[in-house]
């Protein structure tokens, strides 16, 4: 199964998606802030996603993966909303493009849930992980989304900038090459 390689797709394809150059220290905690949730939330969807691997899952291994990966995303929308701007010309695009994304693996995580749900027996379960990873392939092109929508809103490049300076950036990228 594919769960493992998701988040770590999804992390690079944020922060790789900034252009430019710039420099705001307020940004740069934003983006610091910004590139720890998505640590935290890729590490734990990767975490649940290795408890589904190995074979055909139990509905019960299902249920425990997609509650984990719920409390992850819930944590995750949070954070993004809790954000605020960053402050640069363009904070509020990004803001708002960030709390699209919030909403966005809101839904994803309720849909997982919804076909975890709806899954009975090996052959329920069998789809219902196809699902997941299906879903969580949508929260990788929703990240790459937000990443474009930041990139369009940086035409000073303080945001690609901030991200370069913050540390929890420095080590997702690292991390994940």
């Amino acid at each position: 199964m594919r769960l493992t390689l998701i988040p770590f797709a999804v992390a690079v394809a944020l922060v790789s998606g900034c252009g430019g150059s710039g420099n705001s220290s307020s940004a740069s905690d934003w983006a610091n802030s910004l590139c720890s949730s998505i640590t935290t939330w890729s590490g734990s969807v990767k975490s649940a996603g290795e408890s589904l691997n190995g074979g055909n899952p139990s509905e019960n291994s299902l249920k425990s993966a997609t509650s984990d990966i719920r409390s992850a995303t819930d944590k995750l929308a949070s954070d993004l909303k809790g954000l605020g701007k960053p402050d640069t010309e363009a904070g509020q695009q990004a803001k708002d493009a960030i709390d699209q994304l919030s909403s966005d693996v809101k839904d994803g995580v309720n849909a997982m849930q919804s076909a975890v749900q709806e899954a009975s027996g090996v052959n329920g379960a069998v789809t219902a992980a196809s699902s997941i990873t299906a879903t969580l392939s949508t929260m990788g092109t929703q990240i790459s989304s937000a990443a474009s929508k930041l990139e369009q809103a940086d035409p000073k490049g303080e945001l690609d900038q901030a991200f370069k300076d913050a540390p929890a950036c420095k080590s997702l990228t690292s991390s994940s090459s």
